[in-house]
């Protein structure tokens, strides 16, 4: 079965999952960010490589961060940028997702960055519209966020250098985390050999261990020996009800205090895609300590959205 992300030369034509990307593909994705950082440090920081492009960014759910690189990456490499708040826009209306998308086309579209909680809503997406146009999944339910993912393995590449001899652990509300899934699917593929998954059973979906992981409901033997700790967000808008006893009971046994990061490898690096939930999963201590690549994690994510807008618009 053809691979909807690849065109019939087995180039990058949608970004919508990191699951089932080629090796090859996610390795020229990182080597190209690679080459983007350097733009990033530079007075000027354009390139020419999407003059005379439209890149429309369809938030139909909020996110400051993803959005704001996103457009930060597209002008950078001289595209034209348009942000739609589709929720007070035309769905609202009751126009469908499609009927969006074929008005949007009319206007010379070459590029839709889409965030929508649906799952599949970019899949869709990319099935409906026409071949020179290309589609980005910016997160999709709690299916995926493979350009999140793209920036977490870039960040740990960026630090570790081989991904054939690490161990990461993934930590916290791994069955709402489209972030998690992204990430396990990017290491799994680039030959990651231990991937683990710390947290409650009521937060880790049922067969996740499908996924190549090791399954750790206990924060010391997970941590133990990492090389990379990731620390998942806790949804706190679903923090009520029957998951979880209380944040304070969370963060004792699943919050990252320099205690817990102590079980790592002392040069173990600590990261969050964000937003931060500090004193209920990652300490302050922590998160401004030593071992926090967070922030750069940040600047890295510009690099390898940009990677991805150009090597889709160069073709």
């Amino acid at each position: 079965m053809k691979n909807p992300q690849l065109d019939a030369q087995g180039r990058l034509q949608h970004l919508l999952t990191t699951e089932g990307l080629p090796k090859a593909v996610m390795e020229q994705i990182l080597d190209t960010a690679a080459s983007f950082v350097g733009v990033t440090e530079r007075d000027v920081k354009k390139v020419p490589l999407l003059r005379g492009k439209s890149v429309f960014n369809l938030f139909f759910e909020n996110s400051t961060r993803t959005r704001t690189t996103f457009e930060i990456a597209a002008k950078r490499l001289s595209a034209d940028v348009i942000n739609l708040n589709i929720s007070t826009s035309s769905t609202a209306k009751g126009e469908s997702l499609l009927d969006t998308i074929d008005n949007l086309s009319a206007m010379h579209a070459d590029m839709f960055v889409v965030r929508h909680a649906q799952s599949g809503a970019a899949h869709l997406i990319a099935q409906h519209v026409a071949s020179h146009v290309h589609v980005i999944n910016a997160g999709d339910g709690r299916h995926a966020h493979p350009t999140q993912g793209l920036l977490d393995a870039y960040t740990i590449r960026h630090y570790k250098q081989d991904f054939t001899r690490l161990t990461v652990a993934i930590v916290g509300d791994v069955l709402h985390s489209r972030v998690a899934r992204s990430l396990i699917h990017a290491l799994t593929t680039l030959g990651t050999p231990e991937v683990r998954v710390i947290g409650p059973s009521t937060l880790l979906p049922t067969e996740v261990g499908r996924l190549g992981v090791r399954v750790c409901r206990d924060m010391r033997e997970g941590l133990a020996g990492a090389d990379v700790i990731v620390m998942l967000r806790l949804q706190n808008e679903r923090m009520k009800g029957p998951l979880l006893p209380s944040a304070q009971e969370y963060a004792k046994s699943y919050g990252l205090t320099p205690e817990k990061l102590a079980l790592a490898k002392p040069d173990a690096i600590v990261m969050h895609p964000g937003p931060m939930n500090r004193g209920v999963e990652i300490d302050s201590a922590v998160a401004d300590g030593r071992q926090s690549v967070i922030l750069p994690q940040v600047t890295f994510g510009i690099a390898v959205r940009m990677a991805v807008m150009s090597l889709l618009g160069s073709h």
